[in-house]
C-alpha cells in the first residue's frame, strides 16, 4: 500500500511539473509567436482564449459575492476589499466591449460572439457594480448624495461599465443611471474651480478626473449626447501650472487651490496616456514622449517604465499598492497598463517587449487562468481582478490614424522565465525519477510506521483535494494534495 502512495505521488508530481511549468512555456511560446503583439490588426489571441476562461469563473463568483452581502461589512480604507470587486467587473465589461467590437469588425477569435456567450456574465458583472451593498464604503465618505457628491473615481466606474453593458446588451436596462451620471458628473467638473474634484475626501487624483472625461466622451456615443465642449473645457484641469515639472499629470492634486504634488508615476502616466489619443490627440504626443524621456529604462536584462522619474533617486525597491513591488525602479502595475498604452499610442517597438515581459510573468496555465494575475489578487474579495485587468489592456488597440512605429526586441528577462519554466519543470521531473528509483532499490530496508493510518489520511488529502477543488477553485484543491505528497514517512528497519 505505501509503495502504491509512492508511484502516484510520483505521478502527481510530474503532472504538476507538466502543468505548471513545461505546458505554460510552450503556450507561452505560442502566444508570443502572435503578430498581433508586434504590430496592429487585431486583439492578440491569448485575449480570447482568457476571455472564454474567466467567463463563467467571473460569473458564479459575482453572483456568490452579491448573493453573500459581504461587501457591507468592509473595512472603509481596505483597497482590494471595497474597490477592486467593482473595479474587476469594468475591466470585464470593458474587455468584452473590445472583444465584441473586434468580432464586429471580422475577427473571429471566438465561433460565437462575446455577447452571446457571455450574456449571463456581463448581467451579473454590470449587476454588481449597481448592487448598493457595493456601494457601501463610498455611501459612508459621501453620505446618501454619493451619486452626485464629488467621488470622481466611483463615478467614472459606474459610467464606464454600464456603457458597455449597454453596447453590449442595448436592453436599456440601467439607462437612465448612465445618463443621470454623464451628466451630473459633467456639470460638477466643469463647475469646479480647477476643474478637478476628489475621488474620496481629502484624495484628489487627476488621472482619475481625466479617465472621467473620457468615459463621459464614450457614452455620448449612446446616448446621443455631445459633451465635446465640456471636454474642450476640462483641459484646463491639465495644463501650465496643473502639470509636474515634466510636462506630465501629477499623481495626487489640491482641486480647491489647483496644487499639486508636483510629482507624476509611472502607474498614473501609464493610466492617462491610455485614454489620452482618444480625446486628446495633440497632447497624448506629448504626454507619450515625455514620459518615456523620464521613465523608460533598460537595465537588469528588462526594458520598461519606472514608477517614479529616473532624475529622482531613491525609489528603486519598495512595495506600494497601486505600483505593486517595485523592482530596480521598474513598476509592474505601470508596465502593465505600459503595453496597453504603447499600443494606443502606437509605439510598438515598446509595446512588443513590454508584452513579451508580462505575458511571461502571467504564468498562463493550460486551462487558459493565468496564474500570476491570479496570485496578485485579492484571494478573498477580488480573485479574478488581475485576470479581468489583464484581458482588458490586452484588447487594447490604436485607432486607424495613429502613427505605428514597429520594432522592438525580446529582453533577456524573457528567456530567464522560459528557463524557470521548462528548467525547474525539467529537474523536478527528473528528480522525481531518480527519487522513484531509490525507493525502489531501498524499499526492502524500510519500514512504514503505523502503514495503514498514514495511507487512509493519504487518500483523505487526495479525496479533499479533489472535491475542494471540484466546488471551489484549484488554488484552495492544491493545498490538502501537497499535504499528501509528504506521506507515507518512512524510517529504515533494524
Amino acid at each position: 500500500m505505501a509503495g502504491l502512495c509512492v508511484w502516484i505521488n510520483s505521478l502527481v508530481l510530474i503532472a504538476l511539473a507538466v502543468y505548471f511549468l513545461i505546458l505554460p512555456g510552450f503556450i507561452l511560446i505560442h502566444d508570443l509567436m502572435d503578430e498581433n503583439l508586434r504590430q496592429p490588426g487585431g486583439i492578440p489571441r491569448v485575449a480570447w482564449r482568457v476571455h472564454a476562461s474567466l467567463t463563467p469563473r467571473y460569473e458564479r463568483w459575482a453572483r456568490a459575492r452579491i448573493a453573500s452581502g459581504r461587501a457591507g461589512h468592509l473595512q472603509l480604507n481596505d483597497v482590494p476589499s471595497t474597490e477592486w470587486p467593482m473595479f474587476g467587473s469594468v475591466f470585464y465589461l470593458a474587455a468584452t466591449e473590445n472583444l465584441q467590437r473586434a468580432w464586429d469588425r471580422g475577427e473571429r477569435g471566438s465561433s460565437i460572439a462575446p455577447k452571446v456567450y457571455a450574456q449571463s456574465a456581463i448581467e451579473t458583472a454590470a449587476d454588481l457594480i449597481m448592487d448598493p451593498t457595493h456601494h457601501a464604503w463610498v455611501r459612508t465618505h459621501w453620505g446618501k448624495n454619493y451619486m452626485h457628491r464629488e467621488n470622481v473615481f466611483f463615478r467614472a466606474m459606474i459610467i464606464q461599465g454600464l456603457t458597455a453593458r449597454q453596447y453590449l446588451l442595448g436592453d436599456g436596462k440601467y439607462l437612465d443611471v448612465l445618463r443621470d451620471q454623464v451628466e451630473t458628473l459633467s456639470d460638477d467638473l466643469d463647475r469646479s474651480p480647477f476643474g478637478l474634484l476628489h475621488d474620496y475626501p481629502g484624495e484628489c487624483y487627476p488621472i482619475d478626473v481625466f479617465a472621467a472625461i473620457t468615459m463621459i466622451r464614450r457614452a455620448d456615443t449612446l446616448l446621443g449626447t455631445d459633451h465635446s465642449a465640456f471636454a474642450a473645457r476640462a483641459i484646463r484641469a491639465f495644463q501650465g501650472a496643473r502639470l509636474d515639472s515634466r510636462g506630465l499629470p501629477p499623481y495626487t492634486a489640491d482641486p480647491n487651490t489647483g496644487t499639486h504634488n508636483g510629482m507624476s508615476r509611472g502607474i498614473g502616466n501609464s493610466y492617462v496616456c491610455l485614454y489620452a489619443p482618444e480625446i486628446y490627440p495633440d497632447l497624448a504626443k506629448q504626454w507619450y514622449e515625455a514620459y518615456q524621456s523620464y521613465f523608460w529604462q533598460e537595465r537588469i536584462g528588462a526594458a520598461g517604465f519606472r514608477e517614479y522619474p529616473k532624475d529622482l533617486p531613491g525609489y528603486e525597491w519598495f512595495f506600494d499598492v497601486d505600483s505593486g513591488p517595485v523592482m530596480a525602479g521598474f513598476s509592474p502595475a505601470g508596465n502593465a497598463y505600459g503595453m496597453a498604452t504603447a499600443r494606443v499610442n502606437g509605439r510598438f517597438d515598446q509595446a512588443w517587449p513590454l508584452a513579451a515581459q508580462v505575458l511571461a510573468v502571467c504564468w498562463p496555465l493550460p486551462n487558459g487562468s493565468l496564474l500570476g494575475p491570479r496570485i496578485l489578487s485579492n484571494a478573498a474579495h477580488a480573485p479574478y481582478l488581475g485576470e479581468a485587468n489583464m484581458l482588458f489592456l490586452l484588447t487594447q488597440n490604436p485607432s486607424p490614424a495613429q502613427p505605428i512605429r514597429l520594432g522592438g526586441h525580446m529582453p533577456p528577462l524573457v528567456y530567464g522565465i522560459f528557463l524557470f519554466y521548462f528548467g525547474l519543470g525539467m529537474l523536478e521531473c527528473m528528480a522525481t525519477v531518480r527519487k522513484l528509483r531509490a525507493w525502489n532499490k531501498k524499499r526492502a530496508t524500510l519500514s512504514v510506521p503505523a502503514e495503514k493510518f498514514q495511507c487512509g489520511l493519504w487518500v483523505a488529502l487526495l479525496l479533499c483535494g479533489i472535491v475542494l477543488t471540484t466546488w471551489f477553485s484549484p488554488g484552495i484543491g492544491i493545498l490538502p494534495v501537497l499535504f499528501a505528497l509528504l506521506l507515507p514517512r518512512t524510517r529504515p528497519t533494524r
